[in-house]
């Protein structure tokens, strides 16, 4: 993988965690904070997909892609 778009991908997947951590600072809403978080690193796994291909970076991305749908079924049934 290019060295610029494994560099963005870390860059974007710390800003996500920034970006949730002050969501959850400023609203106390957990439930924003992770679905923002989860957005975040499904992107930077995108990145990371848009890259070099290969088989361990396509299970992380359909991993965080499986994570997101999970937990947004699993949230909105507890509404």
């Amino acid at each position: 993988m290019p060295y610029s778009l494994d560099a963005l991908a870390t860059l974007v997947s710390g800003a996500g965690l920034v970006a949730g951590l002050i969501i959850l600072s400023v609203t106390r809403a957990w439930r924003m904070a992770l679905f923002s978080m989860l957005d975040f690193w499904l992107a930077a796994g995108l990145l990371r997909l848009s890259g070099a291909p290969s088989w361990p970076v396509i299970g992380t991305a359909a991993a965080l892609i499986a994570i997101r749908r999970l937990s947004a079924a699993t949230l909105r049934e507890r509404e």
